[in-house]
């Protein structure tokens, strides 16, 4: 059975540190294998020159990598980062991003997801991040 958002959105709320929650992040959708945040424009993640900053978007392509592999799952578990390799390709300033988690590989103990992150705006990609997780329970 596929999870739904607000499913997901308690995941969000109940298991993520309060500055990781400061993002804004919403679940936009969920699938069997994916999960769909928002993070919102704010000039409070931006840094000099406007644009939204990388460690933002490092963090939200992290989280939606969580709501993504809990839902290939069918529920949340502990699990924790091995590895995020994260490329940037374009300023985003004024618009949301819409974080796509892909999972690519649901082991026992690992799961590898791909992550498109896109200037809702435009359309256009801003980053895109590959990532392991340890799945611990």
């Amino acid at each position: 059975m596929t999870m739904t958002t607000a499913e997901a959105g308690k995941i969000l709320t109940a298991n993520f540190a309060p500055w990781v929650l400061s993002l804004g992040l919403t679940v936009e959708a969920v699938a069997d294998d994916r999960a769909i945040l928002r993070m919102p424009w704010s000039q409070q993640l931006a840094r000099e020159g406007g644009a939204l900053s990388g460690q933002a978007m490092m963090a939200a392509a992290d989280t939606a990598t969580v709501i993504a592999i809990a839902a290939a799952r069918g529920a949340y578990g502990p699990m924790t980062t091995v590895q995020q390799s994260t490329t940037f390709q374009r300023a985003v300033t004024g618009s949301d991003v819409l974080i796509e988690a892909v999972v690519t590989k649901l082991g026992r103990r690992m799961a590898f997801a791909d992550v498109a992150l896109n200037d809702e705006s435009s359309g256009e990609t801003a980053a895109r991040a590959s990532t392991v997780y340890a799945l611990l329970g």
